[in-house]
């Protein structure tokens, strides 16, 4: 089925959002659409992030699935398309402030660190992602793409105590099935290297 596929077509679908939320934040008149397009961007990350993250388990689940055979080869590009949202995300966040003091100002807030922190650990996994770094760093390059784990925490923190939109529990509802997936594959890799018992 996707044998002769060509990734092509993938980044122009994942480039939609992106190419659209500028035409808005160029043509609107509404003068807060700059702010408005803060979450949208937001969440779109976080979607990206969660499914580049859950593809390794569905791969054990749906072994020799065609699907999870693509959905691995194009894991790669769900990432850096990841962190090329949460980078509009921050664009569209700076734009909105419009001031340094202001984004100073908002720094100690827990859904401002925690964004920030998780956007500064994919800035060096997006700049190894490409096939001459994982050559260089061989086998560091996983402990390197490790981290990911820890901007996806970073992020469900980050989404989860916005207070002025949205609530909680939408961000556990985005994360609950990554979480219920890797969950499993922690048990399926302790089951399968514990020691037999008699």
């Amino acid at each position: 089925m996707f044998k002769r596929y060509h990734p092509y077509p993938l980044w122009g679908l994942l480039s939609l959002f992106p190419a659209f939320w500028a035409y808005q934040a160029a043509t609107s008149s509404n003068e807060r659409i700059l702010h408005i397009l803060v979450h949208p961007s937001g969440e779109w990350a976080a979607r990206l992030l969660i499914l580049t993250l859950a593809i390794t388990p569905l791969a054990m689940i749906f072994r020799g699935s065609d699907v999870t055979r693509w959905l691995k080869k194009n894991r790669r590009y769900f990432g850096v398309a990841a962190f090329a949202y949460a980078a509009v995300h921050s664009a569209f966040y700076l734009a909105d402030k419009a001031s340094l003091d202001r984004v100073v100002s908002e720094l100690p807030r827990l859904y401002i660190w925690t964004g920030w922190l998780a956007f500064l650990i994919f800035i060096p996994l997006a700049a190894t992602s490409a096939d001459w770094a994982m050559r260089r760093l061989g086998p560091q390059w996983k402990s390197l793409q490790r981290w990911t784990y820890a901007a996806a925490v970073l992020t469900l923190v980050h989404w989860a105590s916005l207070h002025d939109w949205g609530h909680p529990l939408v961000a556990v509802l985005h994360f609950a099935p990554l979480a219920a997936l890797e969950g499993w594959r922690m048990w399926y890799w302790w089951n399968r290297h514990r020691p037999a018992t008699a």
